[in-house]
């Protein structure tokens, strides 16, 4: 069975290579917060490309984010139950565990109490 494509919101396992291991991040599980083409962003990226196409990877006890070749990240499952919830927004959006996202009501404590052009 082939391996799903890693999306956004996936939780994935680095790859050992030389410089995975060099780094310390082989083994590491993290989920996937973005993606780029590092030839418009220059985001220094993890591994070679064999496109112009990198993932970004949020670890746990880390603050940055972490870009690297899809070819190191291997698919662990689609982080089901991870929640978005923007800014005066009344909808929250949940992962199912199939990869697909939910839209829930949410009464968001942040929500704009006035229209957005009204400043008084």
């Amino acid at each position: 069975m082939a391996e799903p494509a890693i999306s956004f919101g996936d939780t994935v396992r680095v790859r050992a290579s030389e410089e995975t291991i060099k780094l310390e991040l082989a083994g590491r599980e993290g989920g996937v917060t973005g993606e780029t083409m590092p030839s418009v962003t220059g985001l220094p990226v993890i591994g070679a490309l064999a496109s112009d196409y990198a993932l970004g990877v949020h670890f746990k006890d880390g603050r940055d984010v972490v870009w690297f070749a899809p070819e190191l990240l291997e698919f662990v499952d689609h982080g089901a139950g991870n929640t978005i919830t923007l800014d005066g927004v009344d909808v929250k959006i949940i992962r199912n565990p199939d990869g697909s996202w939910r839209e829930e009501p949410f009464d968001n404590p942040r929500k704009a109490r006035k229209p957005w052009w009204r400043f008084w």
